[in-house]
Protein backbone atom coordinates (compact mmCIF):
# COMPACT_ATOMS: atom_id res chain seq x y z
CA UNK A 1 0.00 0.00 0.00
CA UNK A 2 1.27 3.60 -0.50
CA UNK A 3 1.96 6.18 1.39
CA UNK A 4 -1.10 7.98 0.41
CA UNK A 5 -3.81 5.31 0.10
CA UNK A 6 -3.02 5.11 3.57
CA UNK A 7 -3.48 8.69 5.20
CA UNK A 8 -7.04 8.62 6.69
CA UNK A 9 -9.94 9.91 4.35
CA UNK A 10 -10.25 13.40 6.09
CA UNK A 11 -6.56 13.92 5.90
CA UNK A 12 -6.52 13.51 2.36
CA UNK A 13 -9.29 15.81 1.75
CA UNK A 14 -7.52 18.39 3.76
CA UNK A 15 -4.76 17.96 1.58
CA UNK A 16 -6.71 18.08 -1.66
CA UNK A 17 -7.98 21.59 -0.10
CA UNK A 18 -4.70 23.02 0.39
CA UNK A 19 -3.68 22.28 -3.16
CA UNK A 20 -6.82 23.74 -5.20
CA UNK A 21 -6.72 27.39 -3.88
CA UNK A 22 -10.51 27.68 -3.64
CA UNK A 23 -10.74 32.28 -3.48
CA UNK A 24 -13.00 33.20 -0.53
CA UNK A 25 -11.96 36.72 -0.57
CA UNK A 26 -9.88 36.23 2.54
CA UNK A 27 -6.31 35.53 1.11
CA UNK A 28 -3.26 36.25 3.01
CA UNK A 29 -2.11 39.61 2.95
CA UNK A 30 1.67 38.95 1.31
CA UNK A 31 3.84 41.72 3.46
CA UNK A 32 6.51 41.40 1.02
CA UNK A 33 7.48 43.83 -1.10
CA UNK A 34 6.48 43.93 -4.94
CA UNK A 35 10.87 43.06 -6.55
CA UNK A 36 11.33 45.27 -9.95
CA UNK A 37 14.57 45.60 -12.32
CA UNK A 38 15.84 48.11 -14.47
CA UNK A 39 17.90 46.76 -16.92
CA UNK A 40 19.15 47.98 -20.29
CA UNK A 41 19.15 45.45 -23.26
CA UNK A 42 20.14 45.11 -26.80
CA UNK A 43 18.46 43.25 -29.57
CA UNK A 44 20.50 42.78 -32.68
CA UNK A 45 19.66 41.07 -35.89
CA UNK A 46 21.61 40.54 -38.85
CA UNK A 47 20.40 39.60 -42.56
CA UNK A 48 23.56 37.71 -44.41
CA UNK A 49 23.84 36.16 -47.83
CA UNK A 50 21.12 37.69 -49.31
CA UNK A 51 20.98 36.15 -52.63
CA UNK A 52 22.08 38.49 -55.67
CA UNK A 53 18.94 38.50 -57.47
CA UNK A 54 16.62 39.44 -54.56
CA UNK A 55 14.38 42.20 -55.09
CA UNK A 56 12.77 43.16 -51.92
CA UNK A 57 13.35 42.00 -48.65
CA UNK A 58 11.49 42.78 -45.80
CA UNK A 59 12.59 42.65 -42.35
CA UNK A 60 10.62 42.43 -38.77
CA UNK A 61 11.08 42.69 -35.20
CA UNK A 62 9.09 42.16 -32.15
CA UNK A 63 9.28 45.75 -29.77
CA UNK A 64 8.11 45.40 -26.26
CA UNK A 65 6.13 48.01 -24.91
CA UNK A 66 4.94 49.15 -21.43
CA UNK A 67 1.90 47.60 -19.35
CA UNK A 68 1.29 46.74 -16.06
CA UNK A 69 4.16 44.93 -15.42
CA UNK A 70 7.09 46.72 -17.31
CA UNK A 71 8.23 49.98 -18.51
CA UNK A 72 9.83 50.34 -21.77
CA UNK A 73 11.73 53.75 -22.45
CA UNK A 74 15.02 54.78 -24.34
CA UNK A 75 14.08 52.96 -26.95
CA UNK A 76 17.35 53.56 -29.64
CA UNK A 77 17.07 51.90 -33.15
CA UNK A 78 20.13 51.61 -35.36
CA UNK A 79 19.40 50.58 -38.95
CA UNK A 80 20.57 51.47 -42.53
CA UNK A 81 17.55 51.87 -43.87
CA UNK A 82 14.38 53.78 -42.95
CA UNK A 83 11.84 51.88 -40.82
CA UNK A 84 8.65 51.88 -39.16
CA UNK A 85 7.01 51.28 -35.37
CA UNK A 86 3.44 49.57 -36.25
CA UNK A 87 0.80 47.81 -34.07
CA UNK A 88 -0.21 44.46 -34.53
CA UNK A 89 -2.37 42.42 -33.09
CA UNK A 90 -3.29 41.86 -29.46
CA UNK A 91 -1.28 44.85 -28.80
CA UNK A 92 1.93 43.98 -30.04
CA UNK A 93 4.32 46.52 -31.56
CA UNK A 94 6.66 45.79 -34.39
CA UNK A 95 9.51 47.11 -36.41
CA UNK A 96 9.47 46.68 -40.44
CA UNK A 97 12.07 47.61 -42.86
CA UNK A 98 11.53 46.90 -46.53
CA UNK A 99 14.98 46.62 -48.26
CA UNK A 100 14.89 47.66 -52.26
CA UNK A 101 17.81 45.95 -54.66
CA UNK A 102 20.26 46.58 -55.73
CA UNK A 103 21.68 46.42 -52.07
CA UNK A 104 24.68 44.68 -50.03
CA UNK A 105 23.77 41.18 -49.20
CA UNK A 106 24.07 41.70 -45.91
CA UNK A 107 22.84 44.23 -42.95
CA UNK A 108 22.25 44.58 -39.59
CA UNK A 109 19.52 46.20 -37.31
CA UNK A 110 20.08 47.03 -33.57
CA UNK A 111 17.51 48.02 -31.17
CA UNK A 112 18.14 49.67 -27.30
CA UNK A 113 16.03 50.11 -24.46
CA UNK A 114 15.99 50.27 -20.96
CA UNK A 115 13.00 48.23 -19.12
CA UNK A 116 12.09 48.43 -15.38
CA UNK A 117 10.09 44.80 -14.79
CA UNK A 118 7.83 44.36 -11.71
CA UNK A 119 7.10 41.22 -9.89
CA UNK A 120 3.73 40.35 -11.61
CA UNK A 121 0.96 39.29 -8.61
CA UNK A 122 -2.37 38.70 -9.37
CA UNK A 123 -4.14 41.15 -6.65
CA UNK A 124 -6.72 38.36 -5.55
CA UNK A 125 -4.65 35.71 -4.77
CA UNK A 126 -1.78 37.19 -3.39
CA UNK A 127 -3.16 40.91 -2.04
CA UNK A 128 -0.14 43.41 -1.15
CA UNK A 129 -0.38 45.32 1.89
CA UNK A 130 -2.14 48.07 1.47
CA UNK A 131 -2.18 47.82 -2.26
CA UNK A 132 -5.27 47.51 -4.12
CA UNK A 133 -7.11 44.67 -5.00
CA UNK A 134 -8.23 45.44 -8.21
CA UNK A 135 -8.86 42.83 -10.84
CA UNK A 136 -7.42 43.04 -14.16
CA UNK A 137 -10.18 43.42 -16.77
CA UNK A 138 -11.12 41.09 -19.16
CA UNK A 139 -9.26 42.10 -22.56
CA UNK A 140 -10.58 42.57 -26.28
CA UNK A 141 -9.02 39.39 -27.59
CA UNK A 142 -11.07 37.41 -24.68
CA UNK A 143 -12.50 35.30 -27.44
CA UNK A 144 -9.42 34.48 -29.25
CA UNK A 145 -8.02 33.39 -25.69
CA UNK A 146 -10.81 30.64 -25.92
CA UNK A 147 -9.98 29.05 -29.43
CA UNK A 148 -7.72 27.07 -30.59
CA UNK A 149 -4.18 27.21 -32.02
CA UNK A 150 -2.62 25.72 -35.15
CA UNK A 151 -0.63 23.38 -32.88
CA UNK A 152 -2.76 23.58 -29.83
CA UNK A 153 -6.41 22.26 -31.22
CA UNK A 154 -9.28 21.67 -29.62
CA UNK A 155 -10.56 18.61 -30.55
CA UNK A 156 -12.47 16.01 -28.72
CA UNK A 157 -9.39 14.09 -27.83
CA UNK A 158 -7.83 17.15 -25.80
CA UNK A 159 -11.06 18.36 -24.73
CA UNK A 160 -11.26 14.46 -22.80
CA UNK A 161 -8.06 14.74 -21.42
CA UNK A 162 -8.69 17.86 -19.69
CA UNK A 163 -12.12 16.83 -18.42
CA UNK A 164 -10.29 13.71 -16.99
CA UNK A 165 -7.71 16.28 -14.92
CA UNK A 166 -10.55 18.51 -13.69
CA UNK A 167 -12.79 15.41 -12.48
CA UNK A 168 -9.76 13.60 -11.02
CA UNK A 169 -8.69 16.83 -8.75
CA UNK A 170 -13.11 17.14 -7.95
CA UNK A 171 -12.12 20.52 -9.02
CA UNK A 172 -15.64 22.79 -9.40
CA UNK A 173 -14.72 26.79 -9.70
CA UNK A 174 -12.74 27.52 -12.66
CA UNK A 175 -10.12 28.81 -10.31
CA UNK A 176 -9.59 25.20 -9.23
CA UNK A 177 -10.03 24.04 -12.57
CA UNK A 178 -6.74 25.79 -13.62
CA UNK A 179 -5.00 24.55 -10.51
CA UNK A 180 -5.73 21.12 -11.27
CA UNK A 181 -4.21 21.63 -14.91
CA UNK A 182 -1.28 23.79 -13.39
CA UNK A 183 -0.45 20.81 -10.91
CA UNK A 184 -1.03 18.09 -13.60
CA UNK A 185 1.66 20.03 -16.27
CA UNK A 186 4.06 20.71 -13.94
CA UNK A 187 3.81 16.78 -12.41
CA UNK A 188 3.67 15.33 -15.43
CA UNK A 189 6.08 17.21 -18.12
CA UNK A 190 10.03 16.91 -17.80
CA UNK A 191 11.42 20.39 -18.63
CA UNK A 192 14.32 18.68 -20.89
CA UNK A 193 15.63 20.13 -24.17
CA UNK A 194 17.08 16.69 -25.46
CA UNK A 195 16.41 15.16 -28.97
CA UNK A 196 14.02 16.10 -31.44
CA UNK A 197 10.49 18.21 -31.57
CA UNK A 198 10.55 20.14 -28.83
CA UNK A 199 10.25 23.89 -28.45
CA UNK A 200 7.14 23.72 -31.11
CA UNK A 201 4.85 24.22 -28.54
CA UNK A 202 2.60 21.27 -30.13
CA UNK A 203 0.48 19.87 -27.69
CA UNK A 204 0.36 16.65 -28.83
CA UNK A 205 3.83 16.22 -29.22
CA UNK A 206 3.97 17.41 -25.43
CA UNK A 207 1.35 15.29 -24.19
CA UNK A 208 2.77 12.14 -25.93
CA UNK A 209 6.75 13.13 -24.83
CA UNK A 210 5.81 14.75 -21.78
CA UNK A 211 9.31 17.09 -21.79
CA UNK A 212 10.30 19.88 -23.72
CA UNK A 213 10.92 23.89 -22.92
CA UNK A 214 8.39 26.47 -21.86
CA UNK A 215 6.69 26.26 -25.33
CA UNK A 216 5.53 22.42 -24.81
CA UNK A 217 4.27 23.39 -21.17
CA UNK A 218 2.29 26.16 -21.46
CA UNK A 219 0.85 24.39 -24.55
CA UNK A 220 -0.64 21.93 -22.55
CA UNK A 221 -1.52 24.22 -19.78
CA UNK A 222 -3.04 26.62 -21.74
CA UNK A 223 -4.69 24.07 -24.13
CA UNK A 224 -6.52 21.95 -21.00
CA UNK A 225 -7.65 25.69 -19.91
CA UNK A 226 -9.16 26.24 -22.76
CA UNK A 227 -10.83 23.10 -23.36
CA UNK A 228 -12.49 23.26 -20.15
CA UNK A 229 -13.58 26.82 -21.32
CA UNK A 230 -11.52 28.88 -19.21
CA UNK A 231 -9.68 31.76 -21.31
CA UNK A 232 -5.89 31.44 -21.45
CA UNK A 233 -3.30 33.33 -23.18
CA UNK A 234 0.40 33.02 -24.59
CA UNK A 235 3.13 35.63 -24.10
CA UNK A 236 7.18 35.41 -25.08
CA UNK A 237 9.89 37.23 -24.33
CA UNK A 238 13.19 36.66 -22.68
CA UNK A 239 14.62 35.59 -19.03
CA UNK A 240 17.40 37.42 -17.54
CA UNK A 241 19.56 35.25 -15.06
CA UNK A 242 18.56 35.76 -11.15
CA UNK A 243 22.18 37.42 -10.48
CA UNK A 244 22.40 41.04 -11.41
CA UNK A 245 25.11 41.89 -13.52
CA UNK A 246 25.70 41.94 -17.79
CA UNK A 247 26.13 39.28 -19.96
CA UNK A 248 24.75 37.40 -23.38
CA UNK A 249 21.09 35.65 -23.30
CA UNK A 250 20.88 32.96 -25.06
CA UNK A 251 17.32 32.05 -26.02
CA UNK A 252 13.50 33.03 -25.49
CA UNK A 253 11.54 32.32 -22.21
CA UNK A 254 7.71 31.94 -22.35
CA UNK A 255 4.76 32.06 -19.69
CA UNK A 256 1.40 32.07 -19.61
CA UNK A 257 -2.43 33.63 -17.86
CA UNK A 258 -5.89 32.45 -17.39
CA UNK A 259 -8.47 34.33 -16.40
CA UNK A 260 -11.41 33.86 -13.92
CA UNK A 261 -14.53 36.43 -12.98
CA UNK A 262 -13.44 35.72 -9.42
CA UNK A 263 -9.94 36.33 -10.04
CA UNK A 264 -9.36 38.61 -13.30
CA UNK A 265 -6.10 37.38 -14.97
CA UNK A 266 -3.48 35.85 -13.30
CA UNK A 267 -0.27 34.65 -14.08
CA UNK A 268 1.43 31.47 -14.19
CA UNK A 269 4.90 29.77 -15.27
CA UNK A 270 4.74 26.22 -15.26
CA UNK A 271 7.84 25.24 -16.65
CA UNK A 272 9.78 27.41 -14.09
CA UNK A 273 8.07 25.29 -11.77
CA UNK A 274 8.73 22.27 -12.84
CA UNK A 275 12.49 23.21 -12.99
CA UNK A 276 12.59 24.78 -9.31
CA UNK A 277 9.45 22.79 -6.99
CA UNK A 278 10.40 25.10 -4.10
CA UNK A 279 8.68 27.90 -6.41
CA UNK A 280 5.41 26.12 -7.29
CA UNK A 281 2.93 27.72 -5.27
CA UNK A 282 4.49 30.96 -6.47
CA UNK A 283 4.11 30.36 -9.88
CA UNK A 284 0.40 29.83 -10.08
CA UNK A 285 -0.25 33.74 -9.56
CA UNK A 286 2.63 35.46 -9.90
CA UNK A 287 5.92 36.13 -12.46
CA UNK A 288 9.12 37.17 -11.20
CA UNK A 289 10.74 40.16 -12.28
CA UNK A 290 13.84 38.32 -14.18
CA UNK A 291 11.80 38.91 -17.80
CA UNK A 292 10.98 41.13 -20.54
CA UNK A 293 7.75 40.80 -22.21
CA UNK A 294 8.07 41.01 -26.15
CA UNK A 295 4.81 39.52 -27.84
CA UNK A 296 1.25 38.33 -26.87
CA UNK A 297 -0.12 35.44 -28.58
CA UNK A 298 0.96 32.67 -31.72
CA UNK A 299 -0.24 31.63 -35.13
CA UNK A 300 0.47 35.85 -35.44
CA UNK A 301 0.20 38.17 -38.58
CA UNK A 302 2.82 40.93 -38.65
CA UNK A 303 2.34 44.34 -39.45
CA UNK A 304 2.17 44.81 -42.31
CA UNK A 305 1.24 41.28 -43.26
CA UNK A 306 3.64 39.11 -44.01
CA UNK A 307 2.81 36.98 -47.53
CA UNK A 308 4.07 33.51 -45.35
CA UNK A 309 2.32 31.56 -42.76
CA UNK A 310 0.92 33.12 -39.80
CA UNK A 311 4.16 32.87 -37.10
CA UNK A 312 3.79 30.55 -34.71
CA UNK A 313 5.07 32.83 -32.23
CA UNK A 314 7.32 36.07 -32.36
CA UNK A 315 10.70 36.44 -30.89
CA UNK A 316 12.68 36.06 -32.94
CA UNK A 317 13.90 38.46 -36.51
CA UNK A 318 11.78 37.37 -39.16
CA UNK A 319 12.40 38.12 -42.68
CA UNK A 320 11.10 37.52 -46.52
CA UNK A 321 12.83 38.13 -50.09
CA UNK A 322 10.28 38.20 -52.53
CA UNK A 323 7.79 37.18 -50.73
CA UNK A 324 9.16 34.13 -49.11
CA UNK A 325 10.45 33.26 -45.78
CA UNK A 326 14.37 33.58 -45.16
CA UNK A 327 16.25 32.22 -42.55
CA UNK A 328 19.72 33.41 -42.93
CA UNK A 329 19.50 35.53 -40.07
CA UNK A 330 21.98 36.09 -37.27
CA UNK A 331 21.05 37.31 -33.40
CA UNK A 332 21.98 38.74 -30.20
CA UNK A 333 20.62 39.48 -27.00
CA UNK A 334 22.25 41.11 -24.36
CA UNK A 335 21.31 43.05 -20.99
CA UNK A 336 23.31 44.96 -18.49
CA UNK A 337 20.97 45.65 -15.15
CA UNK A 338 21.13 49.70 -14.06
CA UNK A 339 19.74 49.29 -10.49
CA UNK A 340 18.64 47.17 -8.19
CA UNK A 341 15.31 47.61 -6.47
CA UNK A 342 13.65 45.42 -3.67
CA UNK A 343 16.34 42.80 -3.84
Amino acid sequence: MSFSSSLPKAFSLLLLAGTLLSWNGKSPVSTVPVRARTFAFEYTATVKDLPAQAKETDLWIPVPHSDKSQDIKNLVITAPYPYELLDAAHGNKVLHLRVLSPEPTSFSVSMKFEATRREHKNPVLVPEAGGKKEKEAADPDMQRWLQADQLVPLDDKIRLWAQEVVAKAKAKTDLEKAQAIYNHVVSTVKYDKTGQGWGRGDIYYACDARRGNCTDFHAVFIGYCRAVGIPARFSIGFPLPTERGEGEVKGYHCWAEFYTKATGWVPVDASEAAKDPSRRNYFFGAHDENRVEFTRGRDLTLAPRQQGLALNYFIYPYAEVDGKPFTSIDKQFRYHDVTQTGK
